[in-house]
């Protein structure tokens, strides 16, 4: 106990560590490994691309700078450094343009997270198969989702990013599995990541600063499996410490129940979603929306008088601030920006969010005419459909076209195929490497679990960019 103050669960620390550190690869579900295999490639794909982004870069500059022991490698540019720099730079790249996975209940994205220290260890230690990769991913996915889930949509609210607090536990799920740390390592690591778990909404509104957030995550996760391995320990009751812990202190309504419910029966892991957008998941009900109405009355942008949008009050809160042409994250992150491509352009993938377009004066224009609110009804429907969005396009020639989605393309209610994030991984990465290279990728992705070795996909994502 951490004080006098009662837990908000008994022992849900030691619980979410024990199975951590003990389930096998045996014990994954069929459909857990196949969501593997698919967020493996996904992941890949944004860390590819990510890694091209100057955000990304300088952050590389700083990791190289240290001249640390080559082990790891920095993600398609040929050189080494170690684990917790080359996780701190490729984690930025996963997360570097809001295209990576997301768990919907917990608002983590984990593959920008766990894939980068799963793959890290594995290069480092060699010997590894395709079902150690699978293994040490899920437990970064279900320990990461699970505490997400736990400290509920206030930690959203009260300004803490998902990515960088409850993510830092992904990490150290990951690196602690990769460590083969037993529970009662596992359960320290996991006491001292809570400590480093960190990350500002605010920085959504322009800052570089938010894709740091997973790198940052990363990092702090494989420090602190390393320091438990080497004996230092950490806040055994970290999660539901009455007073102190990580739900106590970052949620004001924390759902301690959510840690262990299920847990080895639920997996949290075969509910990840994929992003078909290349912008923040709480307006791709919008954009959809939108698509639908000017597909199904062929409109193009010049037809459209004015746009509402009816969201979720997290939605609004989240997205549908003023728009200022202030830098690609803050377009990403903005709903009023993402419907005006959607509008011109049909799209909101990586052209769209290029600097290029960021203040072209019909986007503009037509965001002046789009309007946000909050939906009373969408609202009413609870935090499963926080998502949701109501669109009304008022036409010149009078018309008044609506359309609801209550679960967007990507969500578990909704999801994608596993075709559809290869298409996605192939146009992101595209730029980044020759097309054999993307053939191959995809498939040893797709035989994930048969692989005795991941020396070839370790070398293809290592390789330098031509």
């Amino acid at each position: 106990m951490s004080s006098s103050q009662p837990p908000l669960l008994e022992n849900a620390t030691r619980d979410l560590a024990r199975f951590a550190a003990q389930f096998r690869y045996e014990d994954i579900p069929a459909e857990a490994v196949d969501r593997m295999k698919t967020s493996l490639l996904d992941s890949i794909g944004c860390c590819l691309y990510g890694a091209t982004l100057p955000w990304t870069r300088r952050v590389q500059d700083l990791a190289e700078a240290e001249q640390a022991a080559p082990v790891a490698s920095l993600w398609g540019s040929g050189r080494k450094t170690s684990i917790a720099n080359a996780v701190m730079v490729n984690g930025t790249a996963g997360h570097a343009f809001e295209l990576d996975d997301i768990h919907k209940e917990s608002i983590v994205h984990a593959g920008s997270i766990a894939v980068p220290v799963a793959l890290a260890y594995a290069e480092r230690d060699g010997g590894w198969s395709g079902r150690d990769l699978v293994a040490a991913l899920v437990a970064g996915y279900e320990v990461g989702t699970r505490v997400g889930n736990a400290a509920t949509m206030s930690l959203f609210y009260r300004g803490f990013h998902p990515q960088g607090t409850s993510g830092a536990f992904a990490a150290a799920a990951t690196a602690g599995k990769a460590l083969r740390l037993d529970a009662a390592g596992m359960q320290h690591a996991l006491g001292i990541v809570g400590s480093q778990a960190g990350g500002l909404m605010a920085a959504q509104e322009g800052a570089m600063v938010k894709r740091f957030h997973a790198g940052r995550a990363a990092q702090s996760g494989v420090y602190s499996a390393e320091l438990a391995r080497r004996g230092f320990t950490g806040i055994v009751d970290v999660l539901e410490a009455g007073y102190g812990g990580y739900l106590s202190s970052y949620s004001d309504k924390p759902n301690a129940a959510r840690l262990t419910d299920g847990l080895g029966t639920d997996w949290e892991t075969a509910k990840v979603g994929y992003k078909p957008h290349a912008s923040v998941t709480s307006i791709h009900a919008a954009l959809d929306a939108l698509t639908h109405i000017m597909r199904s009355n062929g409109l193009k942008a010049a037809d459209i008088a004015s746009i509402r949008a009816g969201v979720s009050h997290m939605t609004y809160v989240h997205c549908a601030w003023e728009y200022k042409a202030q830098g690609v994250t803050a377009a990403q992150m903005n709903l009023y920006y993402g419907l005006a491509v959607i509008a011109y352009d049909g799209v909101a993938f990586v052209d769209q969010y290029d600097e290029a377009r960021l203040a072209d004066p019909a986007l503009l224009g037509l965001i002046k005419r789009t309007e946000a609110y909050e939906d009373a009804e969408i609202e009413a429907m609870g935090p499963a459909f926080r998502h949701a969005a109501t669109v009304t396009v008022q036409t010149h020639d009078g018309r008044e076209l609506a359309h609801r989605i209550l679960n967007r393309r990507g969500s578990p209610e909704n999801p994608i195929s596993a075709d559809d994030v290869e298409y996605k991984f192939r146009n992101v990465a595209r730029s980044c490497l020759p097309a054999d290279q993307l053939d191959r990728l995809v498939e040893l992705c797709r035989q994930l679990d048969t692989l005795p070795s991941l020396d070839e996909l370790i070398s293809i994502v290592s390789a330098p960019r031509a």
